[in-house]
């Protein structure tokens, strides 16, 4: 069977497709033929490395996947052969608080992803995929979604009437915007690329900044909510854009910190609208089974569908990785594995 493993991490040249003998799954674990699988910004890292360091070069890479359940080991009762399933990624986070320790069994990082034809997984955190969607939408979900989820959800306590701001048009910020307007929530999103703005606009988004037209694009978002500011913000670019972020809040206001992908701020940010108009800001480290639980319930009942940008096949997965390091894409990049 046809799997990519890391390599020496290197980049994404180190990716390398090599043929295994088909695993069998040990106590607690089962064996997954892989239907599709999908990237996050962060599978760009652990191929260089940069991610909590570097992995052993065997390792199978990818968070985010969905299949068919094919076998199981000894002591699993919660799946079946046969079922239809996703996981979430933090394998041992069922529910509860998030505890540094679930980084020693992430999926795709720390243990073996979905980036194969057929791949083991932890069977305690998988999920049934709803009849609603397909592998390649199930397959988006892991990684992406249910940060977005735990940040509007469990944190945020996202309701009807809220304005929602999602820097950037990435997986989280698309899955953000779809959450909002499940929620009957207002959306404004920023990006360098007013294509991409228009492409969000036909999603629901209702406002819409280019940050590089608009560099102040804060005083945008106060202009376009009346002066009142947002209710959520996802904070993705950590702190070159964080000052930004806190003045664009309205009173009361929620930060979830999910990213950096803005790098790091040549100068301090402004926190004194966290004291000025007594703000919220938490840390969002993905989430957990139970979040992903909920989301799914959530999407089903909605019709709700992920945004997939570009399809690509198993055997051109360095293609996908290329595409997203391109940065011309709203959503999320899936490989087929069939």
């Amino acid at each position: 069977m046809k799997v990519w493993e890391l390599g020496e991490q290197k980049g994404i040249t180190s990716l390398r497709m090599v043929e295994r003998a088909e695993p069998k799954p040990g106590p607690g674990q089962a064996l997954i033929a892989v239907k599709a699988s999908a990237l996050n910004r962060r599978d760009i890292a652990i191929t260089e490395g940069k991610y909590l360091g570097t992995r052993p070069p065997t390792r199978i890479p990818l968070s985010d996947g969905a299949g068919d359940v094919i076998a199981i080991g000894d002591g699993v009762s919660n799946v079946k052969v046969g079922a239809r399933v996703t996981a979430a990624h933090f394998s041992p986070w069922l529910e509860g608080d998030f505890d540094p320790s679930f980084f020693g069994a992430d999926i795709g990082s720390t243990i073996d992803g979905w980036l194969g034809e057929k791949v083991i997984v932890p069977a305690g955190c998988l999920l049934p995929v709803p009849a609603s969607l397909s592998y390649e939408q199930a397959a988006c979900l892991s990684v992406a979604a249910v940060t977005a989820w735990s940040a509007m959800q469990p944190f945020a306590k996202i309701k009807a009437g809220d304005t929602v701001l999602a820097l950037g048009t990435g997986g989280v910020s698309i899955f953000a915007l779809q959450i909002a307007k499940m929620s009957g929530a207002r959306f404004a999103i920023t990006s360098s690329q007013d294509d991409k703005l228009e492409r969000c606009k036909k999603l629901g988004a209702d406002i819409l900044v280019n940050y590089k037209t608009t560099p102040e694009w804060e005083k945008e978002i106060l202009k376009a909510t009346g002066n009142r500011g947002v209710d959520i913000v996802l904070e993705t670019g950590g702190q070159a854009t964080l000052g930004q972020s806190l003045a664009a809040c309205a009173p009361n206001g929620r930060v979830g910190v999910i990213g950096a992908l803005g790098g790091r701020a040549e100068n301090p940010p402004n926190t004194a609208p966290l004291l000025l108009k007594n703000l919220t800001m938490k840390g969002i480290t993905s989430g957990s089974w139970r979040m992903f639980q909920d989301l799914l319930k959530a999407m089903d009942a909605t019709g709700t569908k992920p945004v997939i940008d570009k399809t690509f096949k198993l055997t051109d997965a360095n293609k996908a990785y290329q595409y997203m390091m391109d940065s011309e894409f709203i959503g999320k990049i899936v490989i087929t594995h069939t």
